[in-house]
């Protein structure tokens, strides 16, 4: 979410951030507006300290800050999953535990967007980072960081094209269900509306990580979205190695949504593919054995409002994969996840939430399951 009300410090931040950009304006104009940005920021924070201050405009540029702070607080039963609900570690015994306790506040971000007129049309920025760094480190990472130019061209990182994120389940932890798409990449699209309701769009990607393959990605998808239904399709065409073996990889999603009465929401999403393992949450492997690992996955989603403040919802997740995938001394080939979670807007910019999360997975050799449980609350204060 992306709320107009900014924080003035975060404002006087990115204006002292970008003087090394306006020196190549007009440096009487460019110094005349930096002081008026400052004059107007220092008497909001006189007046009253952290009120948001609206969008801010540089030159013909606009800038809007937005992101959010977010703590996290889960306990896990069983196996000791980390930040995120990572239901590969389930039924590992270096991750079993009679009882874990965790906080975190990493996956707090922070992100800018511009938007500046042109001949070319309307060119926007966006750059967007987080604090979830590998190894469990608070460092800052990368999400987006892309060029958009008149809402026809994207060049930069961003969400895959492949991936359905319209109708991506809502959690309250990081990851979310099993079964889906999800992957951020650097890439250059091409996206073309009819009318209001309906767009495709081409993308030339970099491959994920874990694909170990240098040749391009192509990506193509096909949108219908007039609020109430969605209905979307995706394919995906690369390569994946591993060694002296290269495999294509292949896979298409099919996704659809709709709002059947007053604030209820039923949505699923379906994953089909060849060594597509590096691009859905559960990470199986590309290639085993020197053959394509194909899987297939799916996540059911079902949310209601109840009032103006709460939100409540369950969501299913599974992938399967013909080879297994070693995690340690196990080897999966079957995930499944449950979220269950409910949502309480405090205020406009502050939610509470809670959630439980079960997670399975099966060990390949010997046809054992394991399960996992876990609980997790979080405040989220957006801006």
């Amino acid at each position: 979410m992306i709320i107009n009300r900014k924080k003035a410090f975060m404002l006087a931040a990115s204006a002292l951030g970008m003087t090394s950009t306006l020196a190549f304006a007009d440096d009487a104009q460019t110094q005349s507006e930096l002081e008026a940005l400052r004059a107007r920021v220092e008497a909001l924070e006189a007046a009253n300290p952290g009120a948001g201050t609206g969008d801010l405009r540089i030159g013909s540029t606009t800038l809007d800050v937005y992101g959010y702070v977010k703590a996290d607080f889960f306990y896990d039963f069983e196996f000791d999953q980390g930040d995120t609900a990572f239901v590969n570690v389930i039924g590992e015994p270096s991750a079993a535990t009679s009882g874990t306790f965790g906080a975190t506040v990493r996956q707090s971000r922070i992100g800018l967007r511009t938007s500046t007129p042109s001949a070319l049309g309307d060119i926007d920025g966006q750059l967007e980072v987080d604090m979830f760094a590998s190894n469990g480190t608070a460092e800052f990472r990368l999400r987006h960081a892309n060029i958009r130019i008149n809402d026809t061209w994207l060049i930069g990182q961003y969400w895959t094209n492949f991936q359905p994120l319209d109708t991506y389940p809502t959690s309250v932890e990081f990851n979310g269900p099993v079964g889906i798409a999800f992957a951020r990449v650097p890439q250059v699209r091409y996206t073309n509306t009819f009318g209001t309701n309906a767009s495709f769009a081409v993308a030339v990607e970099e491959n994920v990580s874990g694909s170990n393959s240098e040749d391009p990605v192509l990506t193509a998808s096909a949108e219908y979205n007039d609020g109430k239904y969605i209905a979307r399709v995706a394919a995906l065409y690369g390569t994946a190695e591993s060694g002296s073996t290269e495999v294509d990889q292949t896979g298409f999603t099919l996704s659809g949504s709709i709002r059947p009465w007053e604030g209820g929401l039923f949505q699923v999403n379906y994953v089909n593919g060849e060594a597509l393992g590096p691009y859905l949450i559960g990470l199986g492997d590309p290639i085993v054995g020197g053959q394509a690992n194909d899987v297939d996955g799916y996540t059911i989603e079902f949310r209601q409002d109840i009032g103006p403040k709460w939100n409540v919802g369950i969501a299913y997740g599974k992938e399967d994969y013909d080879l297994p995938t070693s995690t340690g001394t196990l080897a999966f080939t079957e995930l499944e996840t449950i979220h269950v979670n409910a949502f309480y807007k405090a205020t406009d910019n502050l939610t509470l939430s809670a959630e439980y999360i079960y997670g399975e997975r099966n060990d390949a050799t010997t046809g054992r399951t394991f399960d996992g449980n876990r609980v997790q609350a979080a405040a989220q204060l957006n801006f």
